[in-house]
């Protein structure tokens, strides 16, 4: 029987990866995590979740304190210092970042710094980073006493390949932004959601390309922070995924804080003029140009995938996607993939729950586990925020899957009056049968906190008449849910009827 070097191999140092480490080494298999990044943290903490949270929370902040006015507070004429706040922010993700590095290097894996590609099904090639590496031995396992292991020299040059063998594997590589579909975009020059979140100053206008949840965060963010933003989508609204009223409340709210936004639209043309930059595009029949300072470039992401020489894997990819059953295995049955190289979820707590998934079917094939997306959650940090689980009316009519849904304003709720936060609503979806909850929508204040609550009936298959029944304390943000149980509960006669009598 052939030895390896290590029982699990890992590619990717991120949420996805250090989630499947934790969960072999835990289960006594000796695994090392190859990060081939620069940095060490992962996309949600270095250029994703964390850095864009921390910028939208002083976005909310300076946005409450120049309309104090509406809670009866006079307040000098409120500004701001740029700078302050991304330094803030930079910060908070040194410490998570630091914190992720501990983890990584704590001595209960292997860890490694260099960049990974296959070589054959079961073997890696390692670049490692200048001076990271000393005589050939990996330095991971210098504070591992009994357990150094020298890699095998592959060629010389002016750094040492080397080469790592492995059992399993599972690639957690994570994604990069995607090329911009428009090849004039790239003369003209423009910024990603990446370089957005490390500006060091502020441009005086801005074209945002795209209508996603980046590009919706990142246009109410400068916007508040007195950018002028235009917002160029190319389907006929923005937030496409959501379900059309969760799009509008979003629509009207950026509308009324002075985002010019577009929507229905078809790039033409982009370039520089003098010390702008121009976009052309077809908008209701129109030929319409617009030009700011800088252009945002937010159409999407795409899998971490090149040079990873999956071809000599025997991994099957879909256009750089890795392909991979409910139990996360690709086409190499010991290979498995997790997070956004392979889909179809780009979310971080269902990259971890992908790699966990992978790690227990690496440690126990015999007691083989698969991803269950019932519970899909997705949070929009807008302000309010868009928060959805399970079906939506939009993906529930695709699927022709039966229910009746229905919904609850925040300008007609207590607690939010006091609030002064009016946009938005909460709706379910539930079987016209049995009145178990299928899906829940919260566009509102704290939505993403509030979608909970529906996370929780949901993994314990409540049904609206439970929730309705459920005491909730007044005057709260969550007792809204109630509304659109009750109703529902109602319109549901065979078990409505003996939901609320005494």
């Amino acid at each position: 029987m052939r030895k390896f070097d290590y029982d699990v191999a890992i590619l990717g140092g991120g949420s996805a990866g250090y989630a499947a480490a934790r969960t072999t080494a835990v289960a006594g298999l000796q695994t090392v995590v190859i990060e081939g990044g620069r940095e060490v943290g992962g996309l949600c903490i270095l250029r994703g979740c964390m850095p864009s949270k921390a910028l939208l929370h002083s976005a909310e902040i300076l946005h409450l304190a120049r309309h104090a006015n509406t809670w009866g507070i006079r307040a000098k004429p409120v500004a701001f210092d740029f700078t302050k706040v991304m330094a803030r922010k930079a910060r908070l993700i040194h410490s998570f970042a630091d914190y992720r590095r501990q983890q990584l290097e704590g001595g209960k894996f292997a860890f490694i710094r260099a960049q990974a590609s296959f070589v054959d099904a079961h073997t890696l090639e390692l670049i490692p980073f200048s001076g990271r590496h000393r005589d050939g031995v990996d330095p991971a396992h210098a504070s591992q006493p009994g357990r150094q292991r020298r890699l095998t020299p592959a060629a010389t040059g002016d750094y040492l390949r080397r080469i790592l063998t492995a059992k399993h594997f599972v690639i957690a590589t994570g994604s990069v932004v995607a090329p911009p579909p428009l090849p004039a975009l790239a003369a003209a020059g423009y910024l990603s959601s990446d370089h957005a979140l490390s500006l060091k100053r502020l441009p005086k206008s801005l074209i945002i390309l795209g209508g996603g949840a980046i590009a919706c965060e990142l246009a109410q963010f400068f916007a508040r922070f007195d950018v002028k933003v235009t917002m160029i989508q190319r389907s006929p609204r923005v937030l496409r995924e959501f379900d059309e009223d969760a799009a509008r409340v979003i629509e009207t709210v950026l509308r009324r804080e002075g985002v010019k936004l577009f929507t229905g639209t078809k790039l033409l043309d982009a370039r520089r003029v003098g010390t702008s930059k121009g976009v052309t595009f077809e908008h209701a029949g129109s030929r319409v140009r617009v030009q700011a300072e800088e252009i945002l470039f937010t159409l999407g992401r795409t899998p971490n995938t090149a040079g990873l020489g999956l071809e000599h894997a025997g991994v099957e990819l879909d256009q750089g996607r890795i392909l991979a059953n409910a139990r996360m295995q690709t086409s190499a049955p010991h290979i498995f993939a997790a997070g956004d190289c392979t889909g179809p979820h780009e979310i971080v707590h269902v990259a971890i729950q992908q790699a966990e998934i992978a790690a227990q079917n690496i440690a126990h094939p015999r007691r083989r586990r698969t991803m269950d997306y019932r519970l899909l959650t997705n949070v929009v940090f807008t302000e309010p925020q868009v928060a959805t689980v399970g079906l939506t009316e939009r993906n529930a009519t695709a699927r022709k899957i039966p229910f009746l849904a229905a919904s609850h304003p925040f300008n007609d709720h207590g607690k939010s009056l006091i609030m002064e936060t009016l946009d938005g609503f909460v709706k379910l979806l539930a079987n016209l049968k049995t009145g178990e909850i299928l899906g829940g929508a919260c566009v509102g204040p704290l939505g993403g906190e509030l979608i909970h609550e529906i996370v929780a009936a949901m993994a314990k298959r409540m049904t609206v008449y439970e929730l309705a029944t459920m005491p909730h304390y007044h005057p709260t943000l969550a007792e809204i849910w109630t509304y659109p149980a009750e109703e529902l509960a109602e319109r549901i006669p065979a078990r409505g009827k003996s939901c609320f009598a005494k």
